[in-house]
């Protein structure tokens, strides 16, 4: 199951750890945690449409992740999930905060508002390490005063609104009259200075002006979430390059479920908006290497969920296109959950790693990489993944369960659900009725046949083990609505 790809000079499993060999000075943190990014619109994970150079530069330097997942289809869950370290079903964040009471068949389950401030962030841990620390963009974890990141261990926050997306994309970043969408601390912009630009910039002059102690920056875009609204330059950029190509013009879908899934990767808007997260990416790799900065600095990029590609069939196609994954975000099919991963670090040689991971790894990793004592208490469902980055294997690691709990009707057309997998295995519950499916990730990656009646004993398997962790856990579950009249055929 696992596989290991590695280029340049090979690492034998008996030689000393090159992290620890690495100097005893700190190593500076960014992460790059982007909105909705699905996993195939980077061209290291396989997009022909999307232009990524600078995400393609660190992958070739770094450690890219094949089948890393987030925690949540949706983003506040997995974001609090890299945060503590923990499932969202222990924050009780299990769908995105301000969604509201969804009923059908089922009561979705009660959700938690805000992260709770007891939990000691990511950025509490590298705080109390010595670290200076920053928070860039959308946060999404509570609308309150007390619940916003420089309450939860960032002592520099920039541009942080008290909701999902931003009331636009292009300055003042702001609606007529005020709203929890509205991005402060850019009122000294011009007309046409663009957000995820700005956010960027601003993480650069962090890193110039930290001179004195290591620093973590983590760098939140709200791209490319909707609003779809690309700079002009970029998206008549893609406008020709459609045009050029007489394939993409066709706007092809596929029915899932009551929703409908975008089948070509054609939408310049939303291709435009993936274009200025590279850019970013290039801004601030370029500023680290201009500060002689990038041999002593970790950086992570990743997604919060799968791309926008799936919506109720009466609506227009969603922006995204995640092929060959199955539907997108919103769904605990891989379209939803699997995530681009790239991991680049001082002593990692480039490699490839196959082996299943999740958005609740990055706290102990990154612990793990700076040198800081692990905090199993906090971090209670992630693993430190140093040792893929090493190059060695973990069968600990890679035989382990990974689990999704979606108990809430989405947007997307989904409907509330909960998934395992271990190995190549996934099995995926749906709520509603009842009905499980098993999928081969290994042979069938776009999740096409399901072997639950052809593999019973591993369906059973499987099943049992998504009862006990949801037990475990004590996962709060939707519950039958007493008021649901179905539908009369016509």
């Amino acid at each position: 199951m696992f596989a290991w790809l590695a280029s340049g000079i090979a690492i034998l499993w008996w030689f000393p750890s090159l992290l620890l060999a690495q100097s005893e000075a700190q190593p500076n943190v960014v992460v790059f945690l982007i909105d909705d990014l699905g996993w195939s619109n980077v061209g290291c994970y396989g997009s022909r449409f999307h232009e990524t150079p600078h995400i393609d530069a660190l992958a070739a330097r770094g450690v890219r992740f094949t089948d890393a997942y987030a925690a949540c289809p949706v983003c506040s869950p997995s974001r609090a999930s890299v945060l503590t370290g923990k499932y969202p079903v222990r924050s009780g964040i299990t769908t995105w905060i301000g969604a509201g009471q969804r009923r059908a068949v089922l009561v979705g389950a009660p959700n938690v508002d805000h992260l709770a401030s007891d939990e000691e962030t990511l950025g509490e841990a590298f705080q109390a390490g010595g670290y200076r620390t920053a928070y860039f963009g959308k946060w999404h974890l509570g609308k309150e005063d007390a619940q916003q990141p420089n309450r939860q261990g960032f002592d520099h926050c920039v541009g942080v609104n008290r909701a999902g997306q931003p009331s636009s994309y292009f300055f003042p970043y702001k609606r007529k009259k005020a709203h929890a969408a509205d991005v402060p601390d850019f009122e000294a912009g011009n007309p046409g200075h663009y957000l995820t630009d700005q956010l960027a910039q601003s993480a650069a002059d962090f890193i110039r002006s930290t001179t004195k102690q290591p620093f973590l920056a983590f760098i939140s875009h709200y791209s490319v979430h909707t609003p779809i609204q690309g700079r002009p330059d970029l998206v008549n950029s893609y406008k020709k390059k459609l045009e050029a190509s007489e394939p993409l013009k066709t706007s092809a879908s596929r029915a899932e479920g009551a929703g409908t899934t975008r089948m070509h990767e054609n939408h310049p808007g939303y291709a435009s908006m993936v274009a200025s997260v590279d850019a970013s990416v290039g801004k601030v790799t370029a500023t680290l290497e201009e500060l002689g900065l990038t041999k002593n600095t970790i950086i992570v990029f990743t997604s919060d969920n799968g791309g926008l590609s799936t919506l109720p069939a009466k609506r227009p196609l969603g922006p995204a296109c995640v092929l060959p994954l199955r539907a997108g975000k919103g769904w605990v099919y891989e379209g939803g959950i699997r995530v681009p991963l790239i991991i680049a670090a001082p002593g990692v040689p480039p490699s490839v790693c196959n082996v299943p991971v999740t958005g609740t790894d990055l706290y102990p990793t990154l612990l793990e990489l700076a040198h800081r004592p692990a905090k199993p208490e906090q971090h209670v469902d992630g693993r430190s993944l140093v040792a893929f980055l090493e190059g060695h294997s973990s069968p600990r690691l890679e035989q382990r369960a990974l689990f999704w709990h979606y108990p809430h009707y989405h947007g997307s057309a989904s409907v509330p659900s909960a998934a395992v997998r271990k190995g190549p295995y996934k099995l995926i519950r749906w709520y509603e009725t009842g009905d499980q499916e098993l999928y081969h990730l290994g042979h069938d990656l776009s999740e096409t046949t399901n072997l639950a009646s052809s593999q019973p004993e591993i369906m059973a398997e499987l099943s049992v083990t998504l009862d006990k962790w949801l037990k475990d856990t004590n996962a709060v579950l939707p519950t039958k609505n007493p008021d649901y009249v179905p539908a009369t055929p016509n």
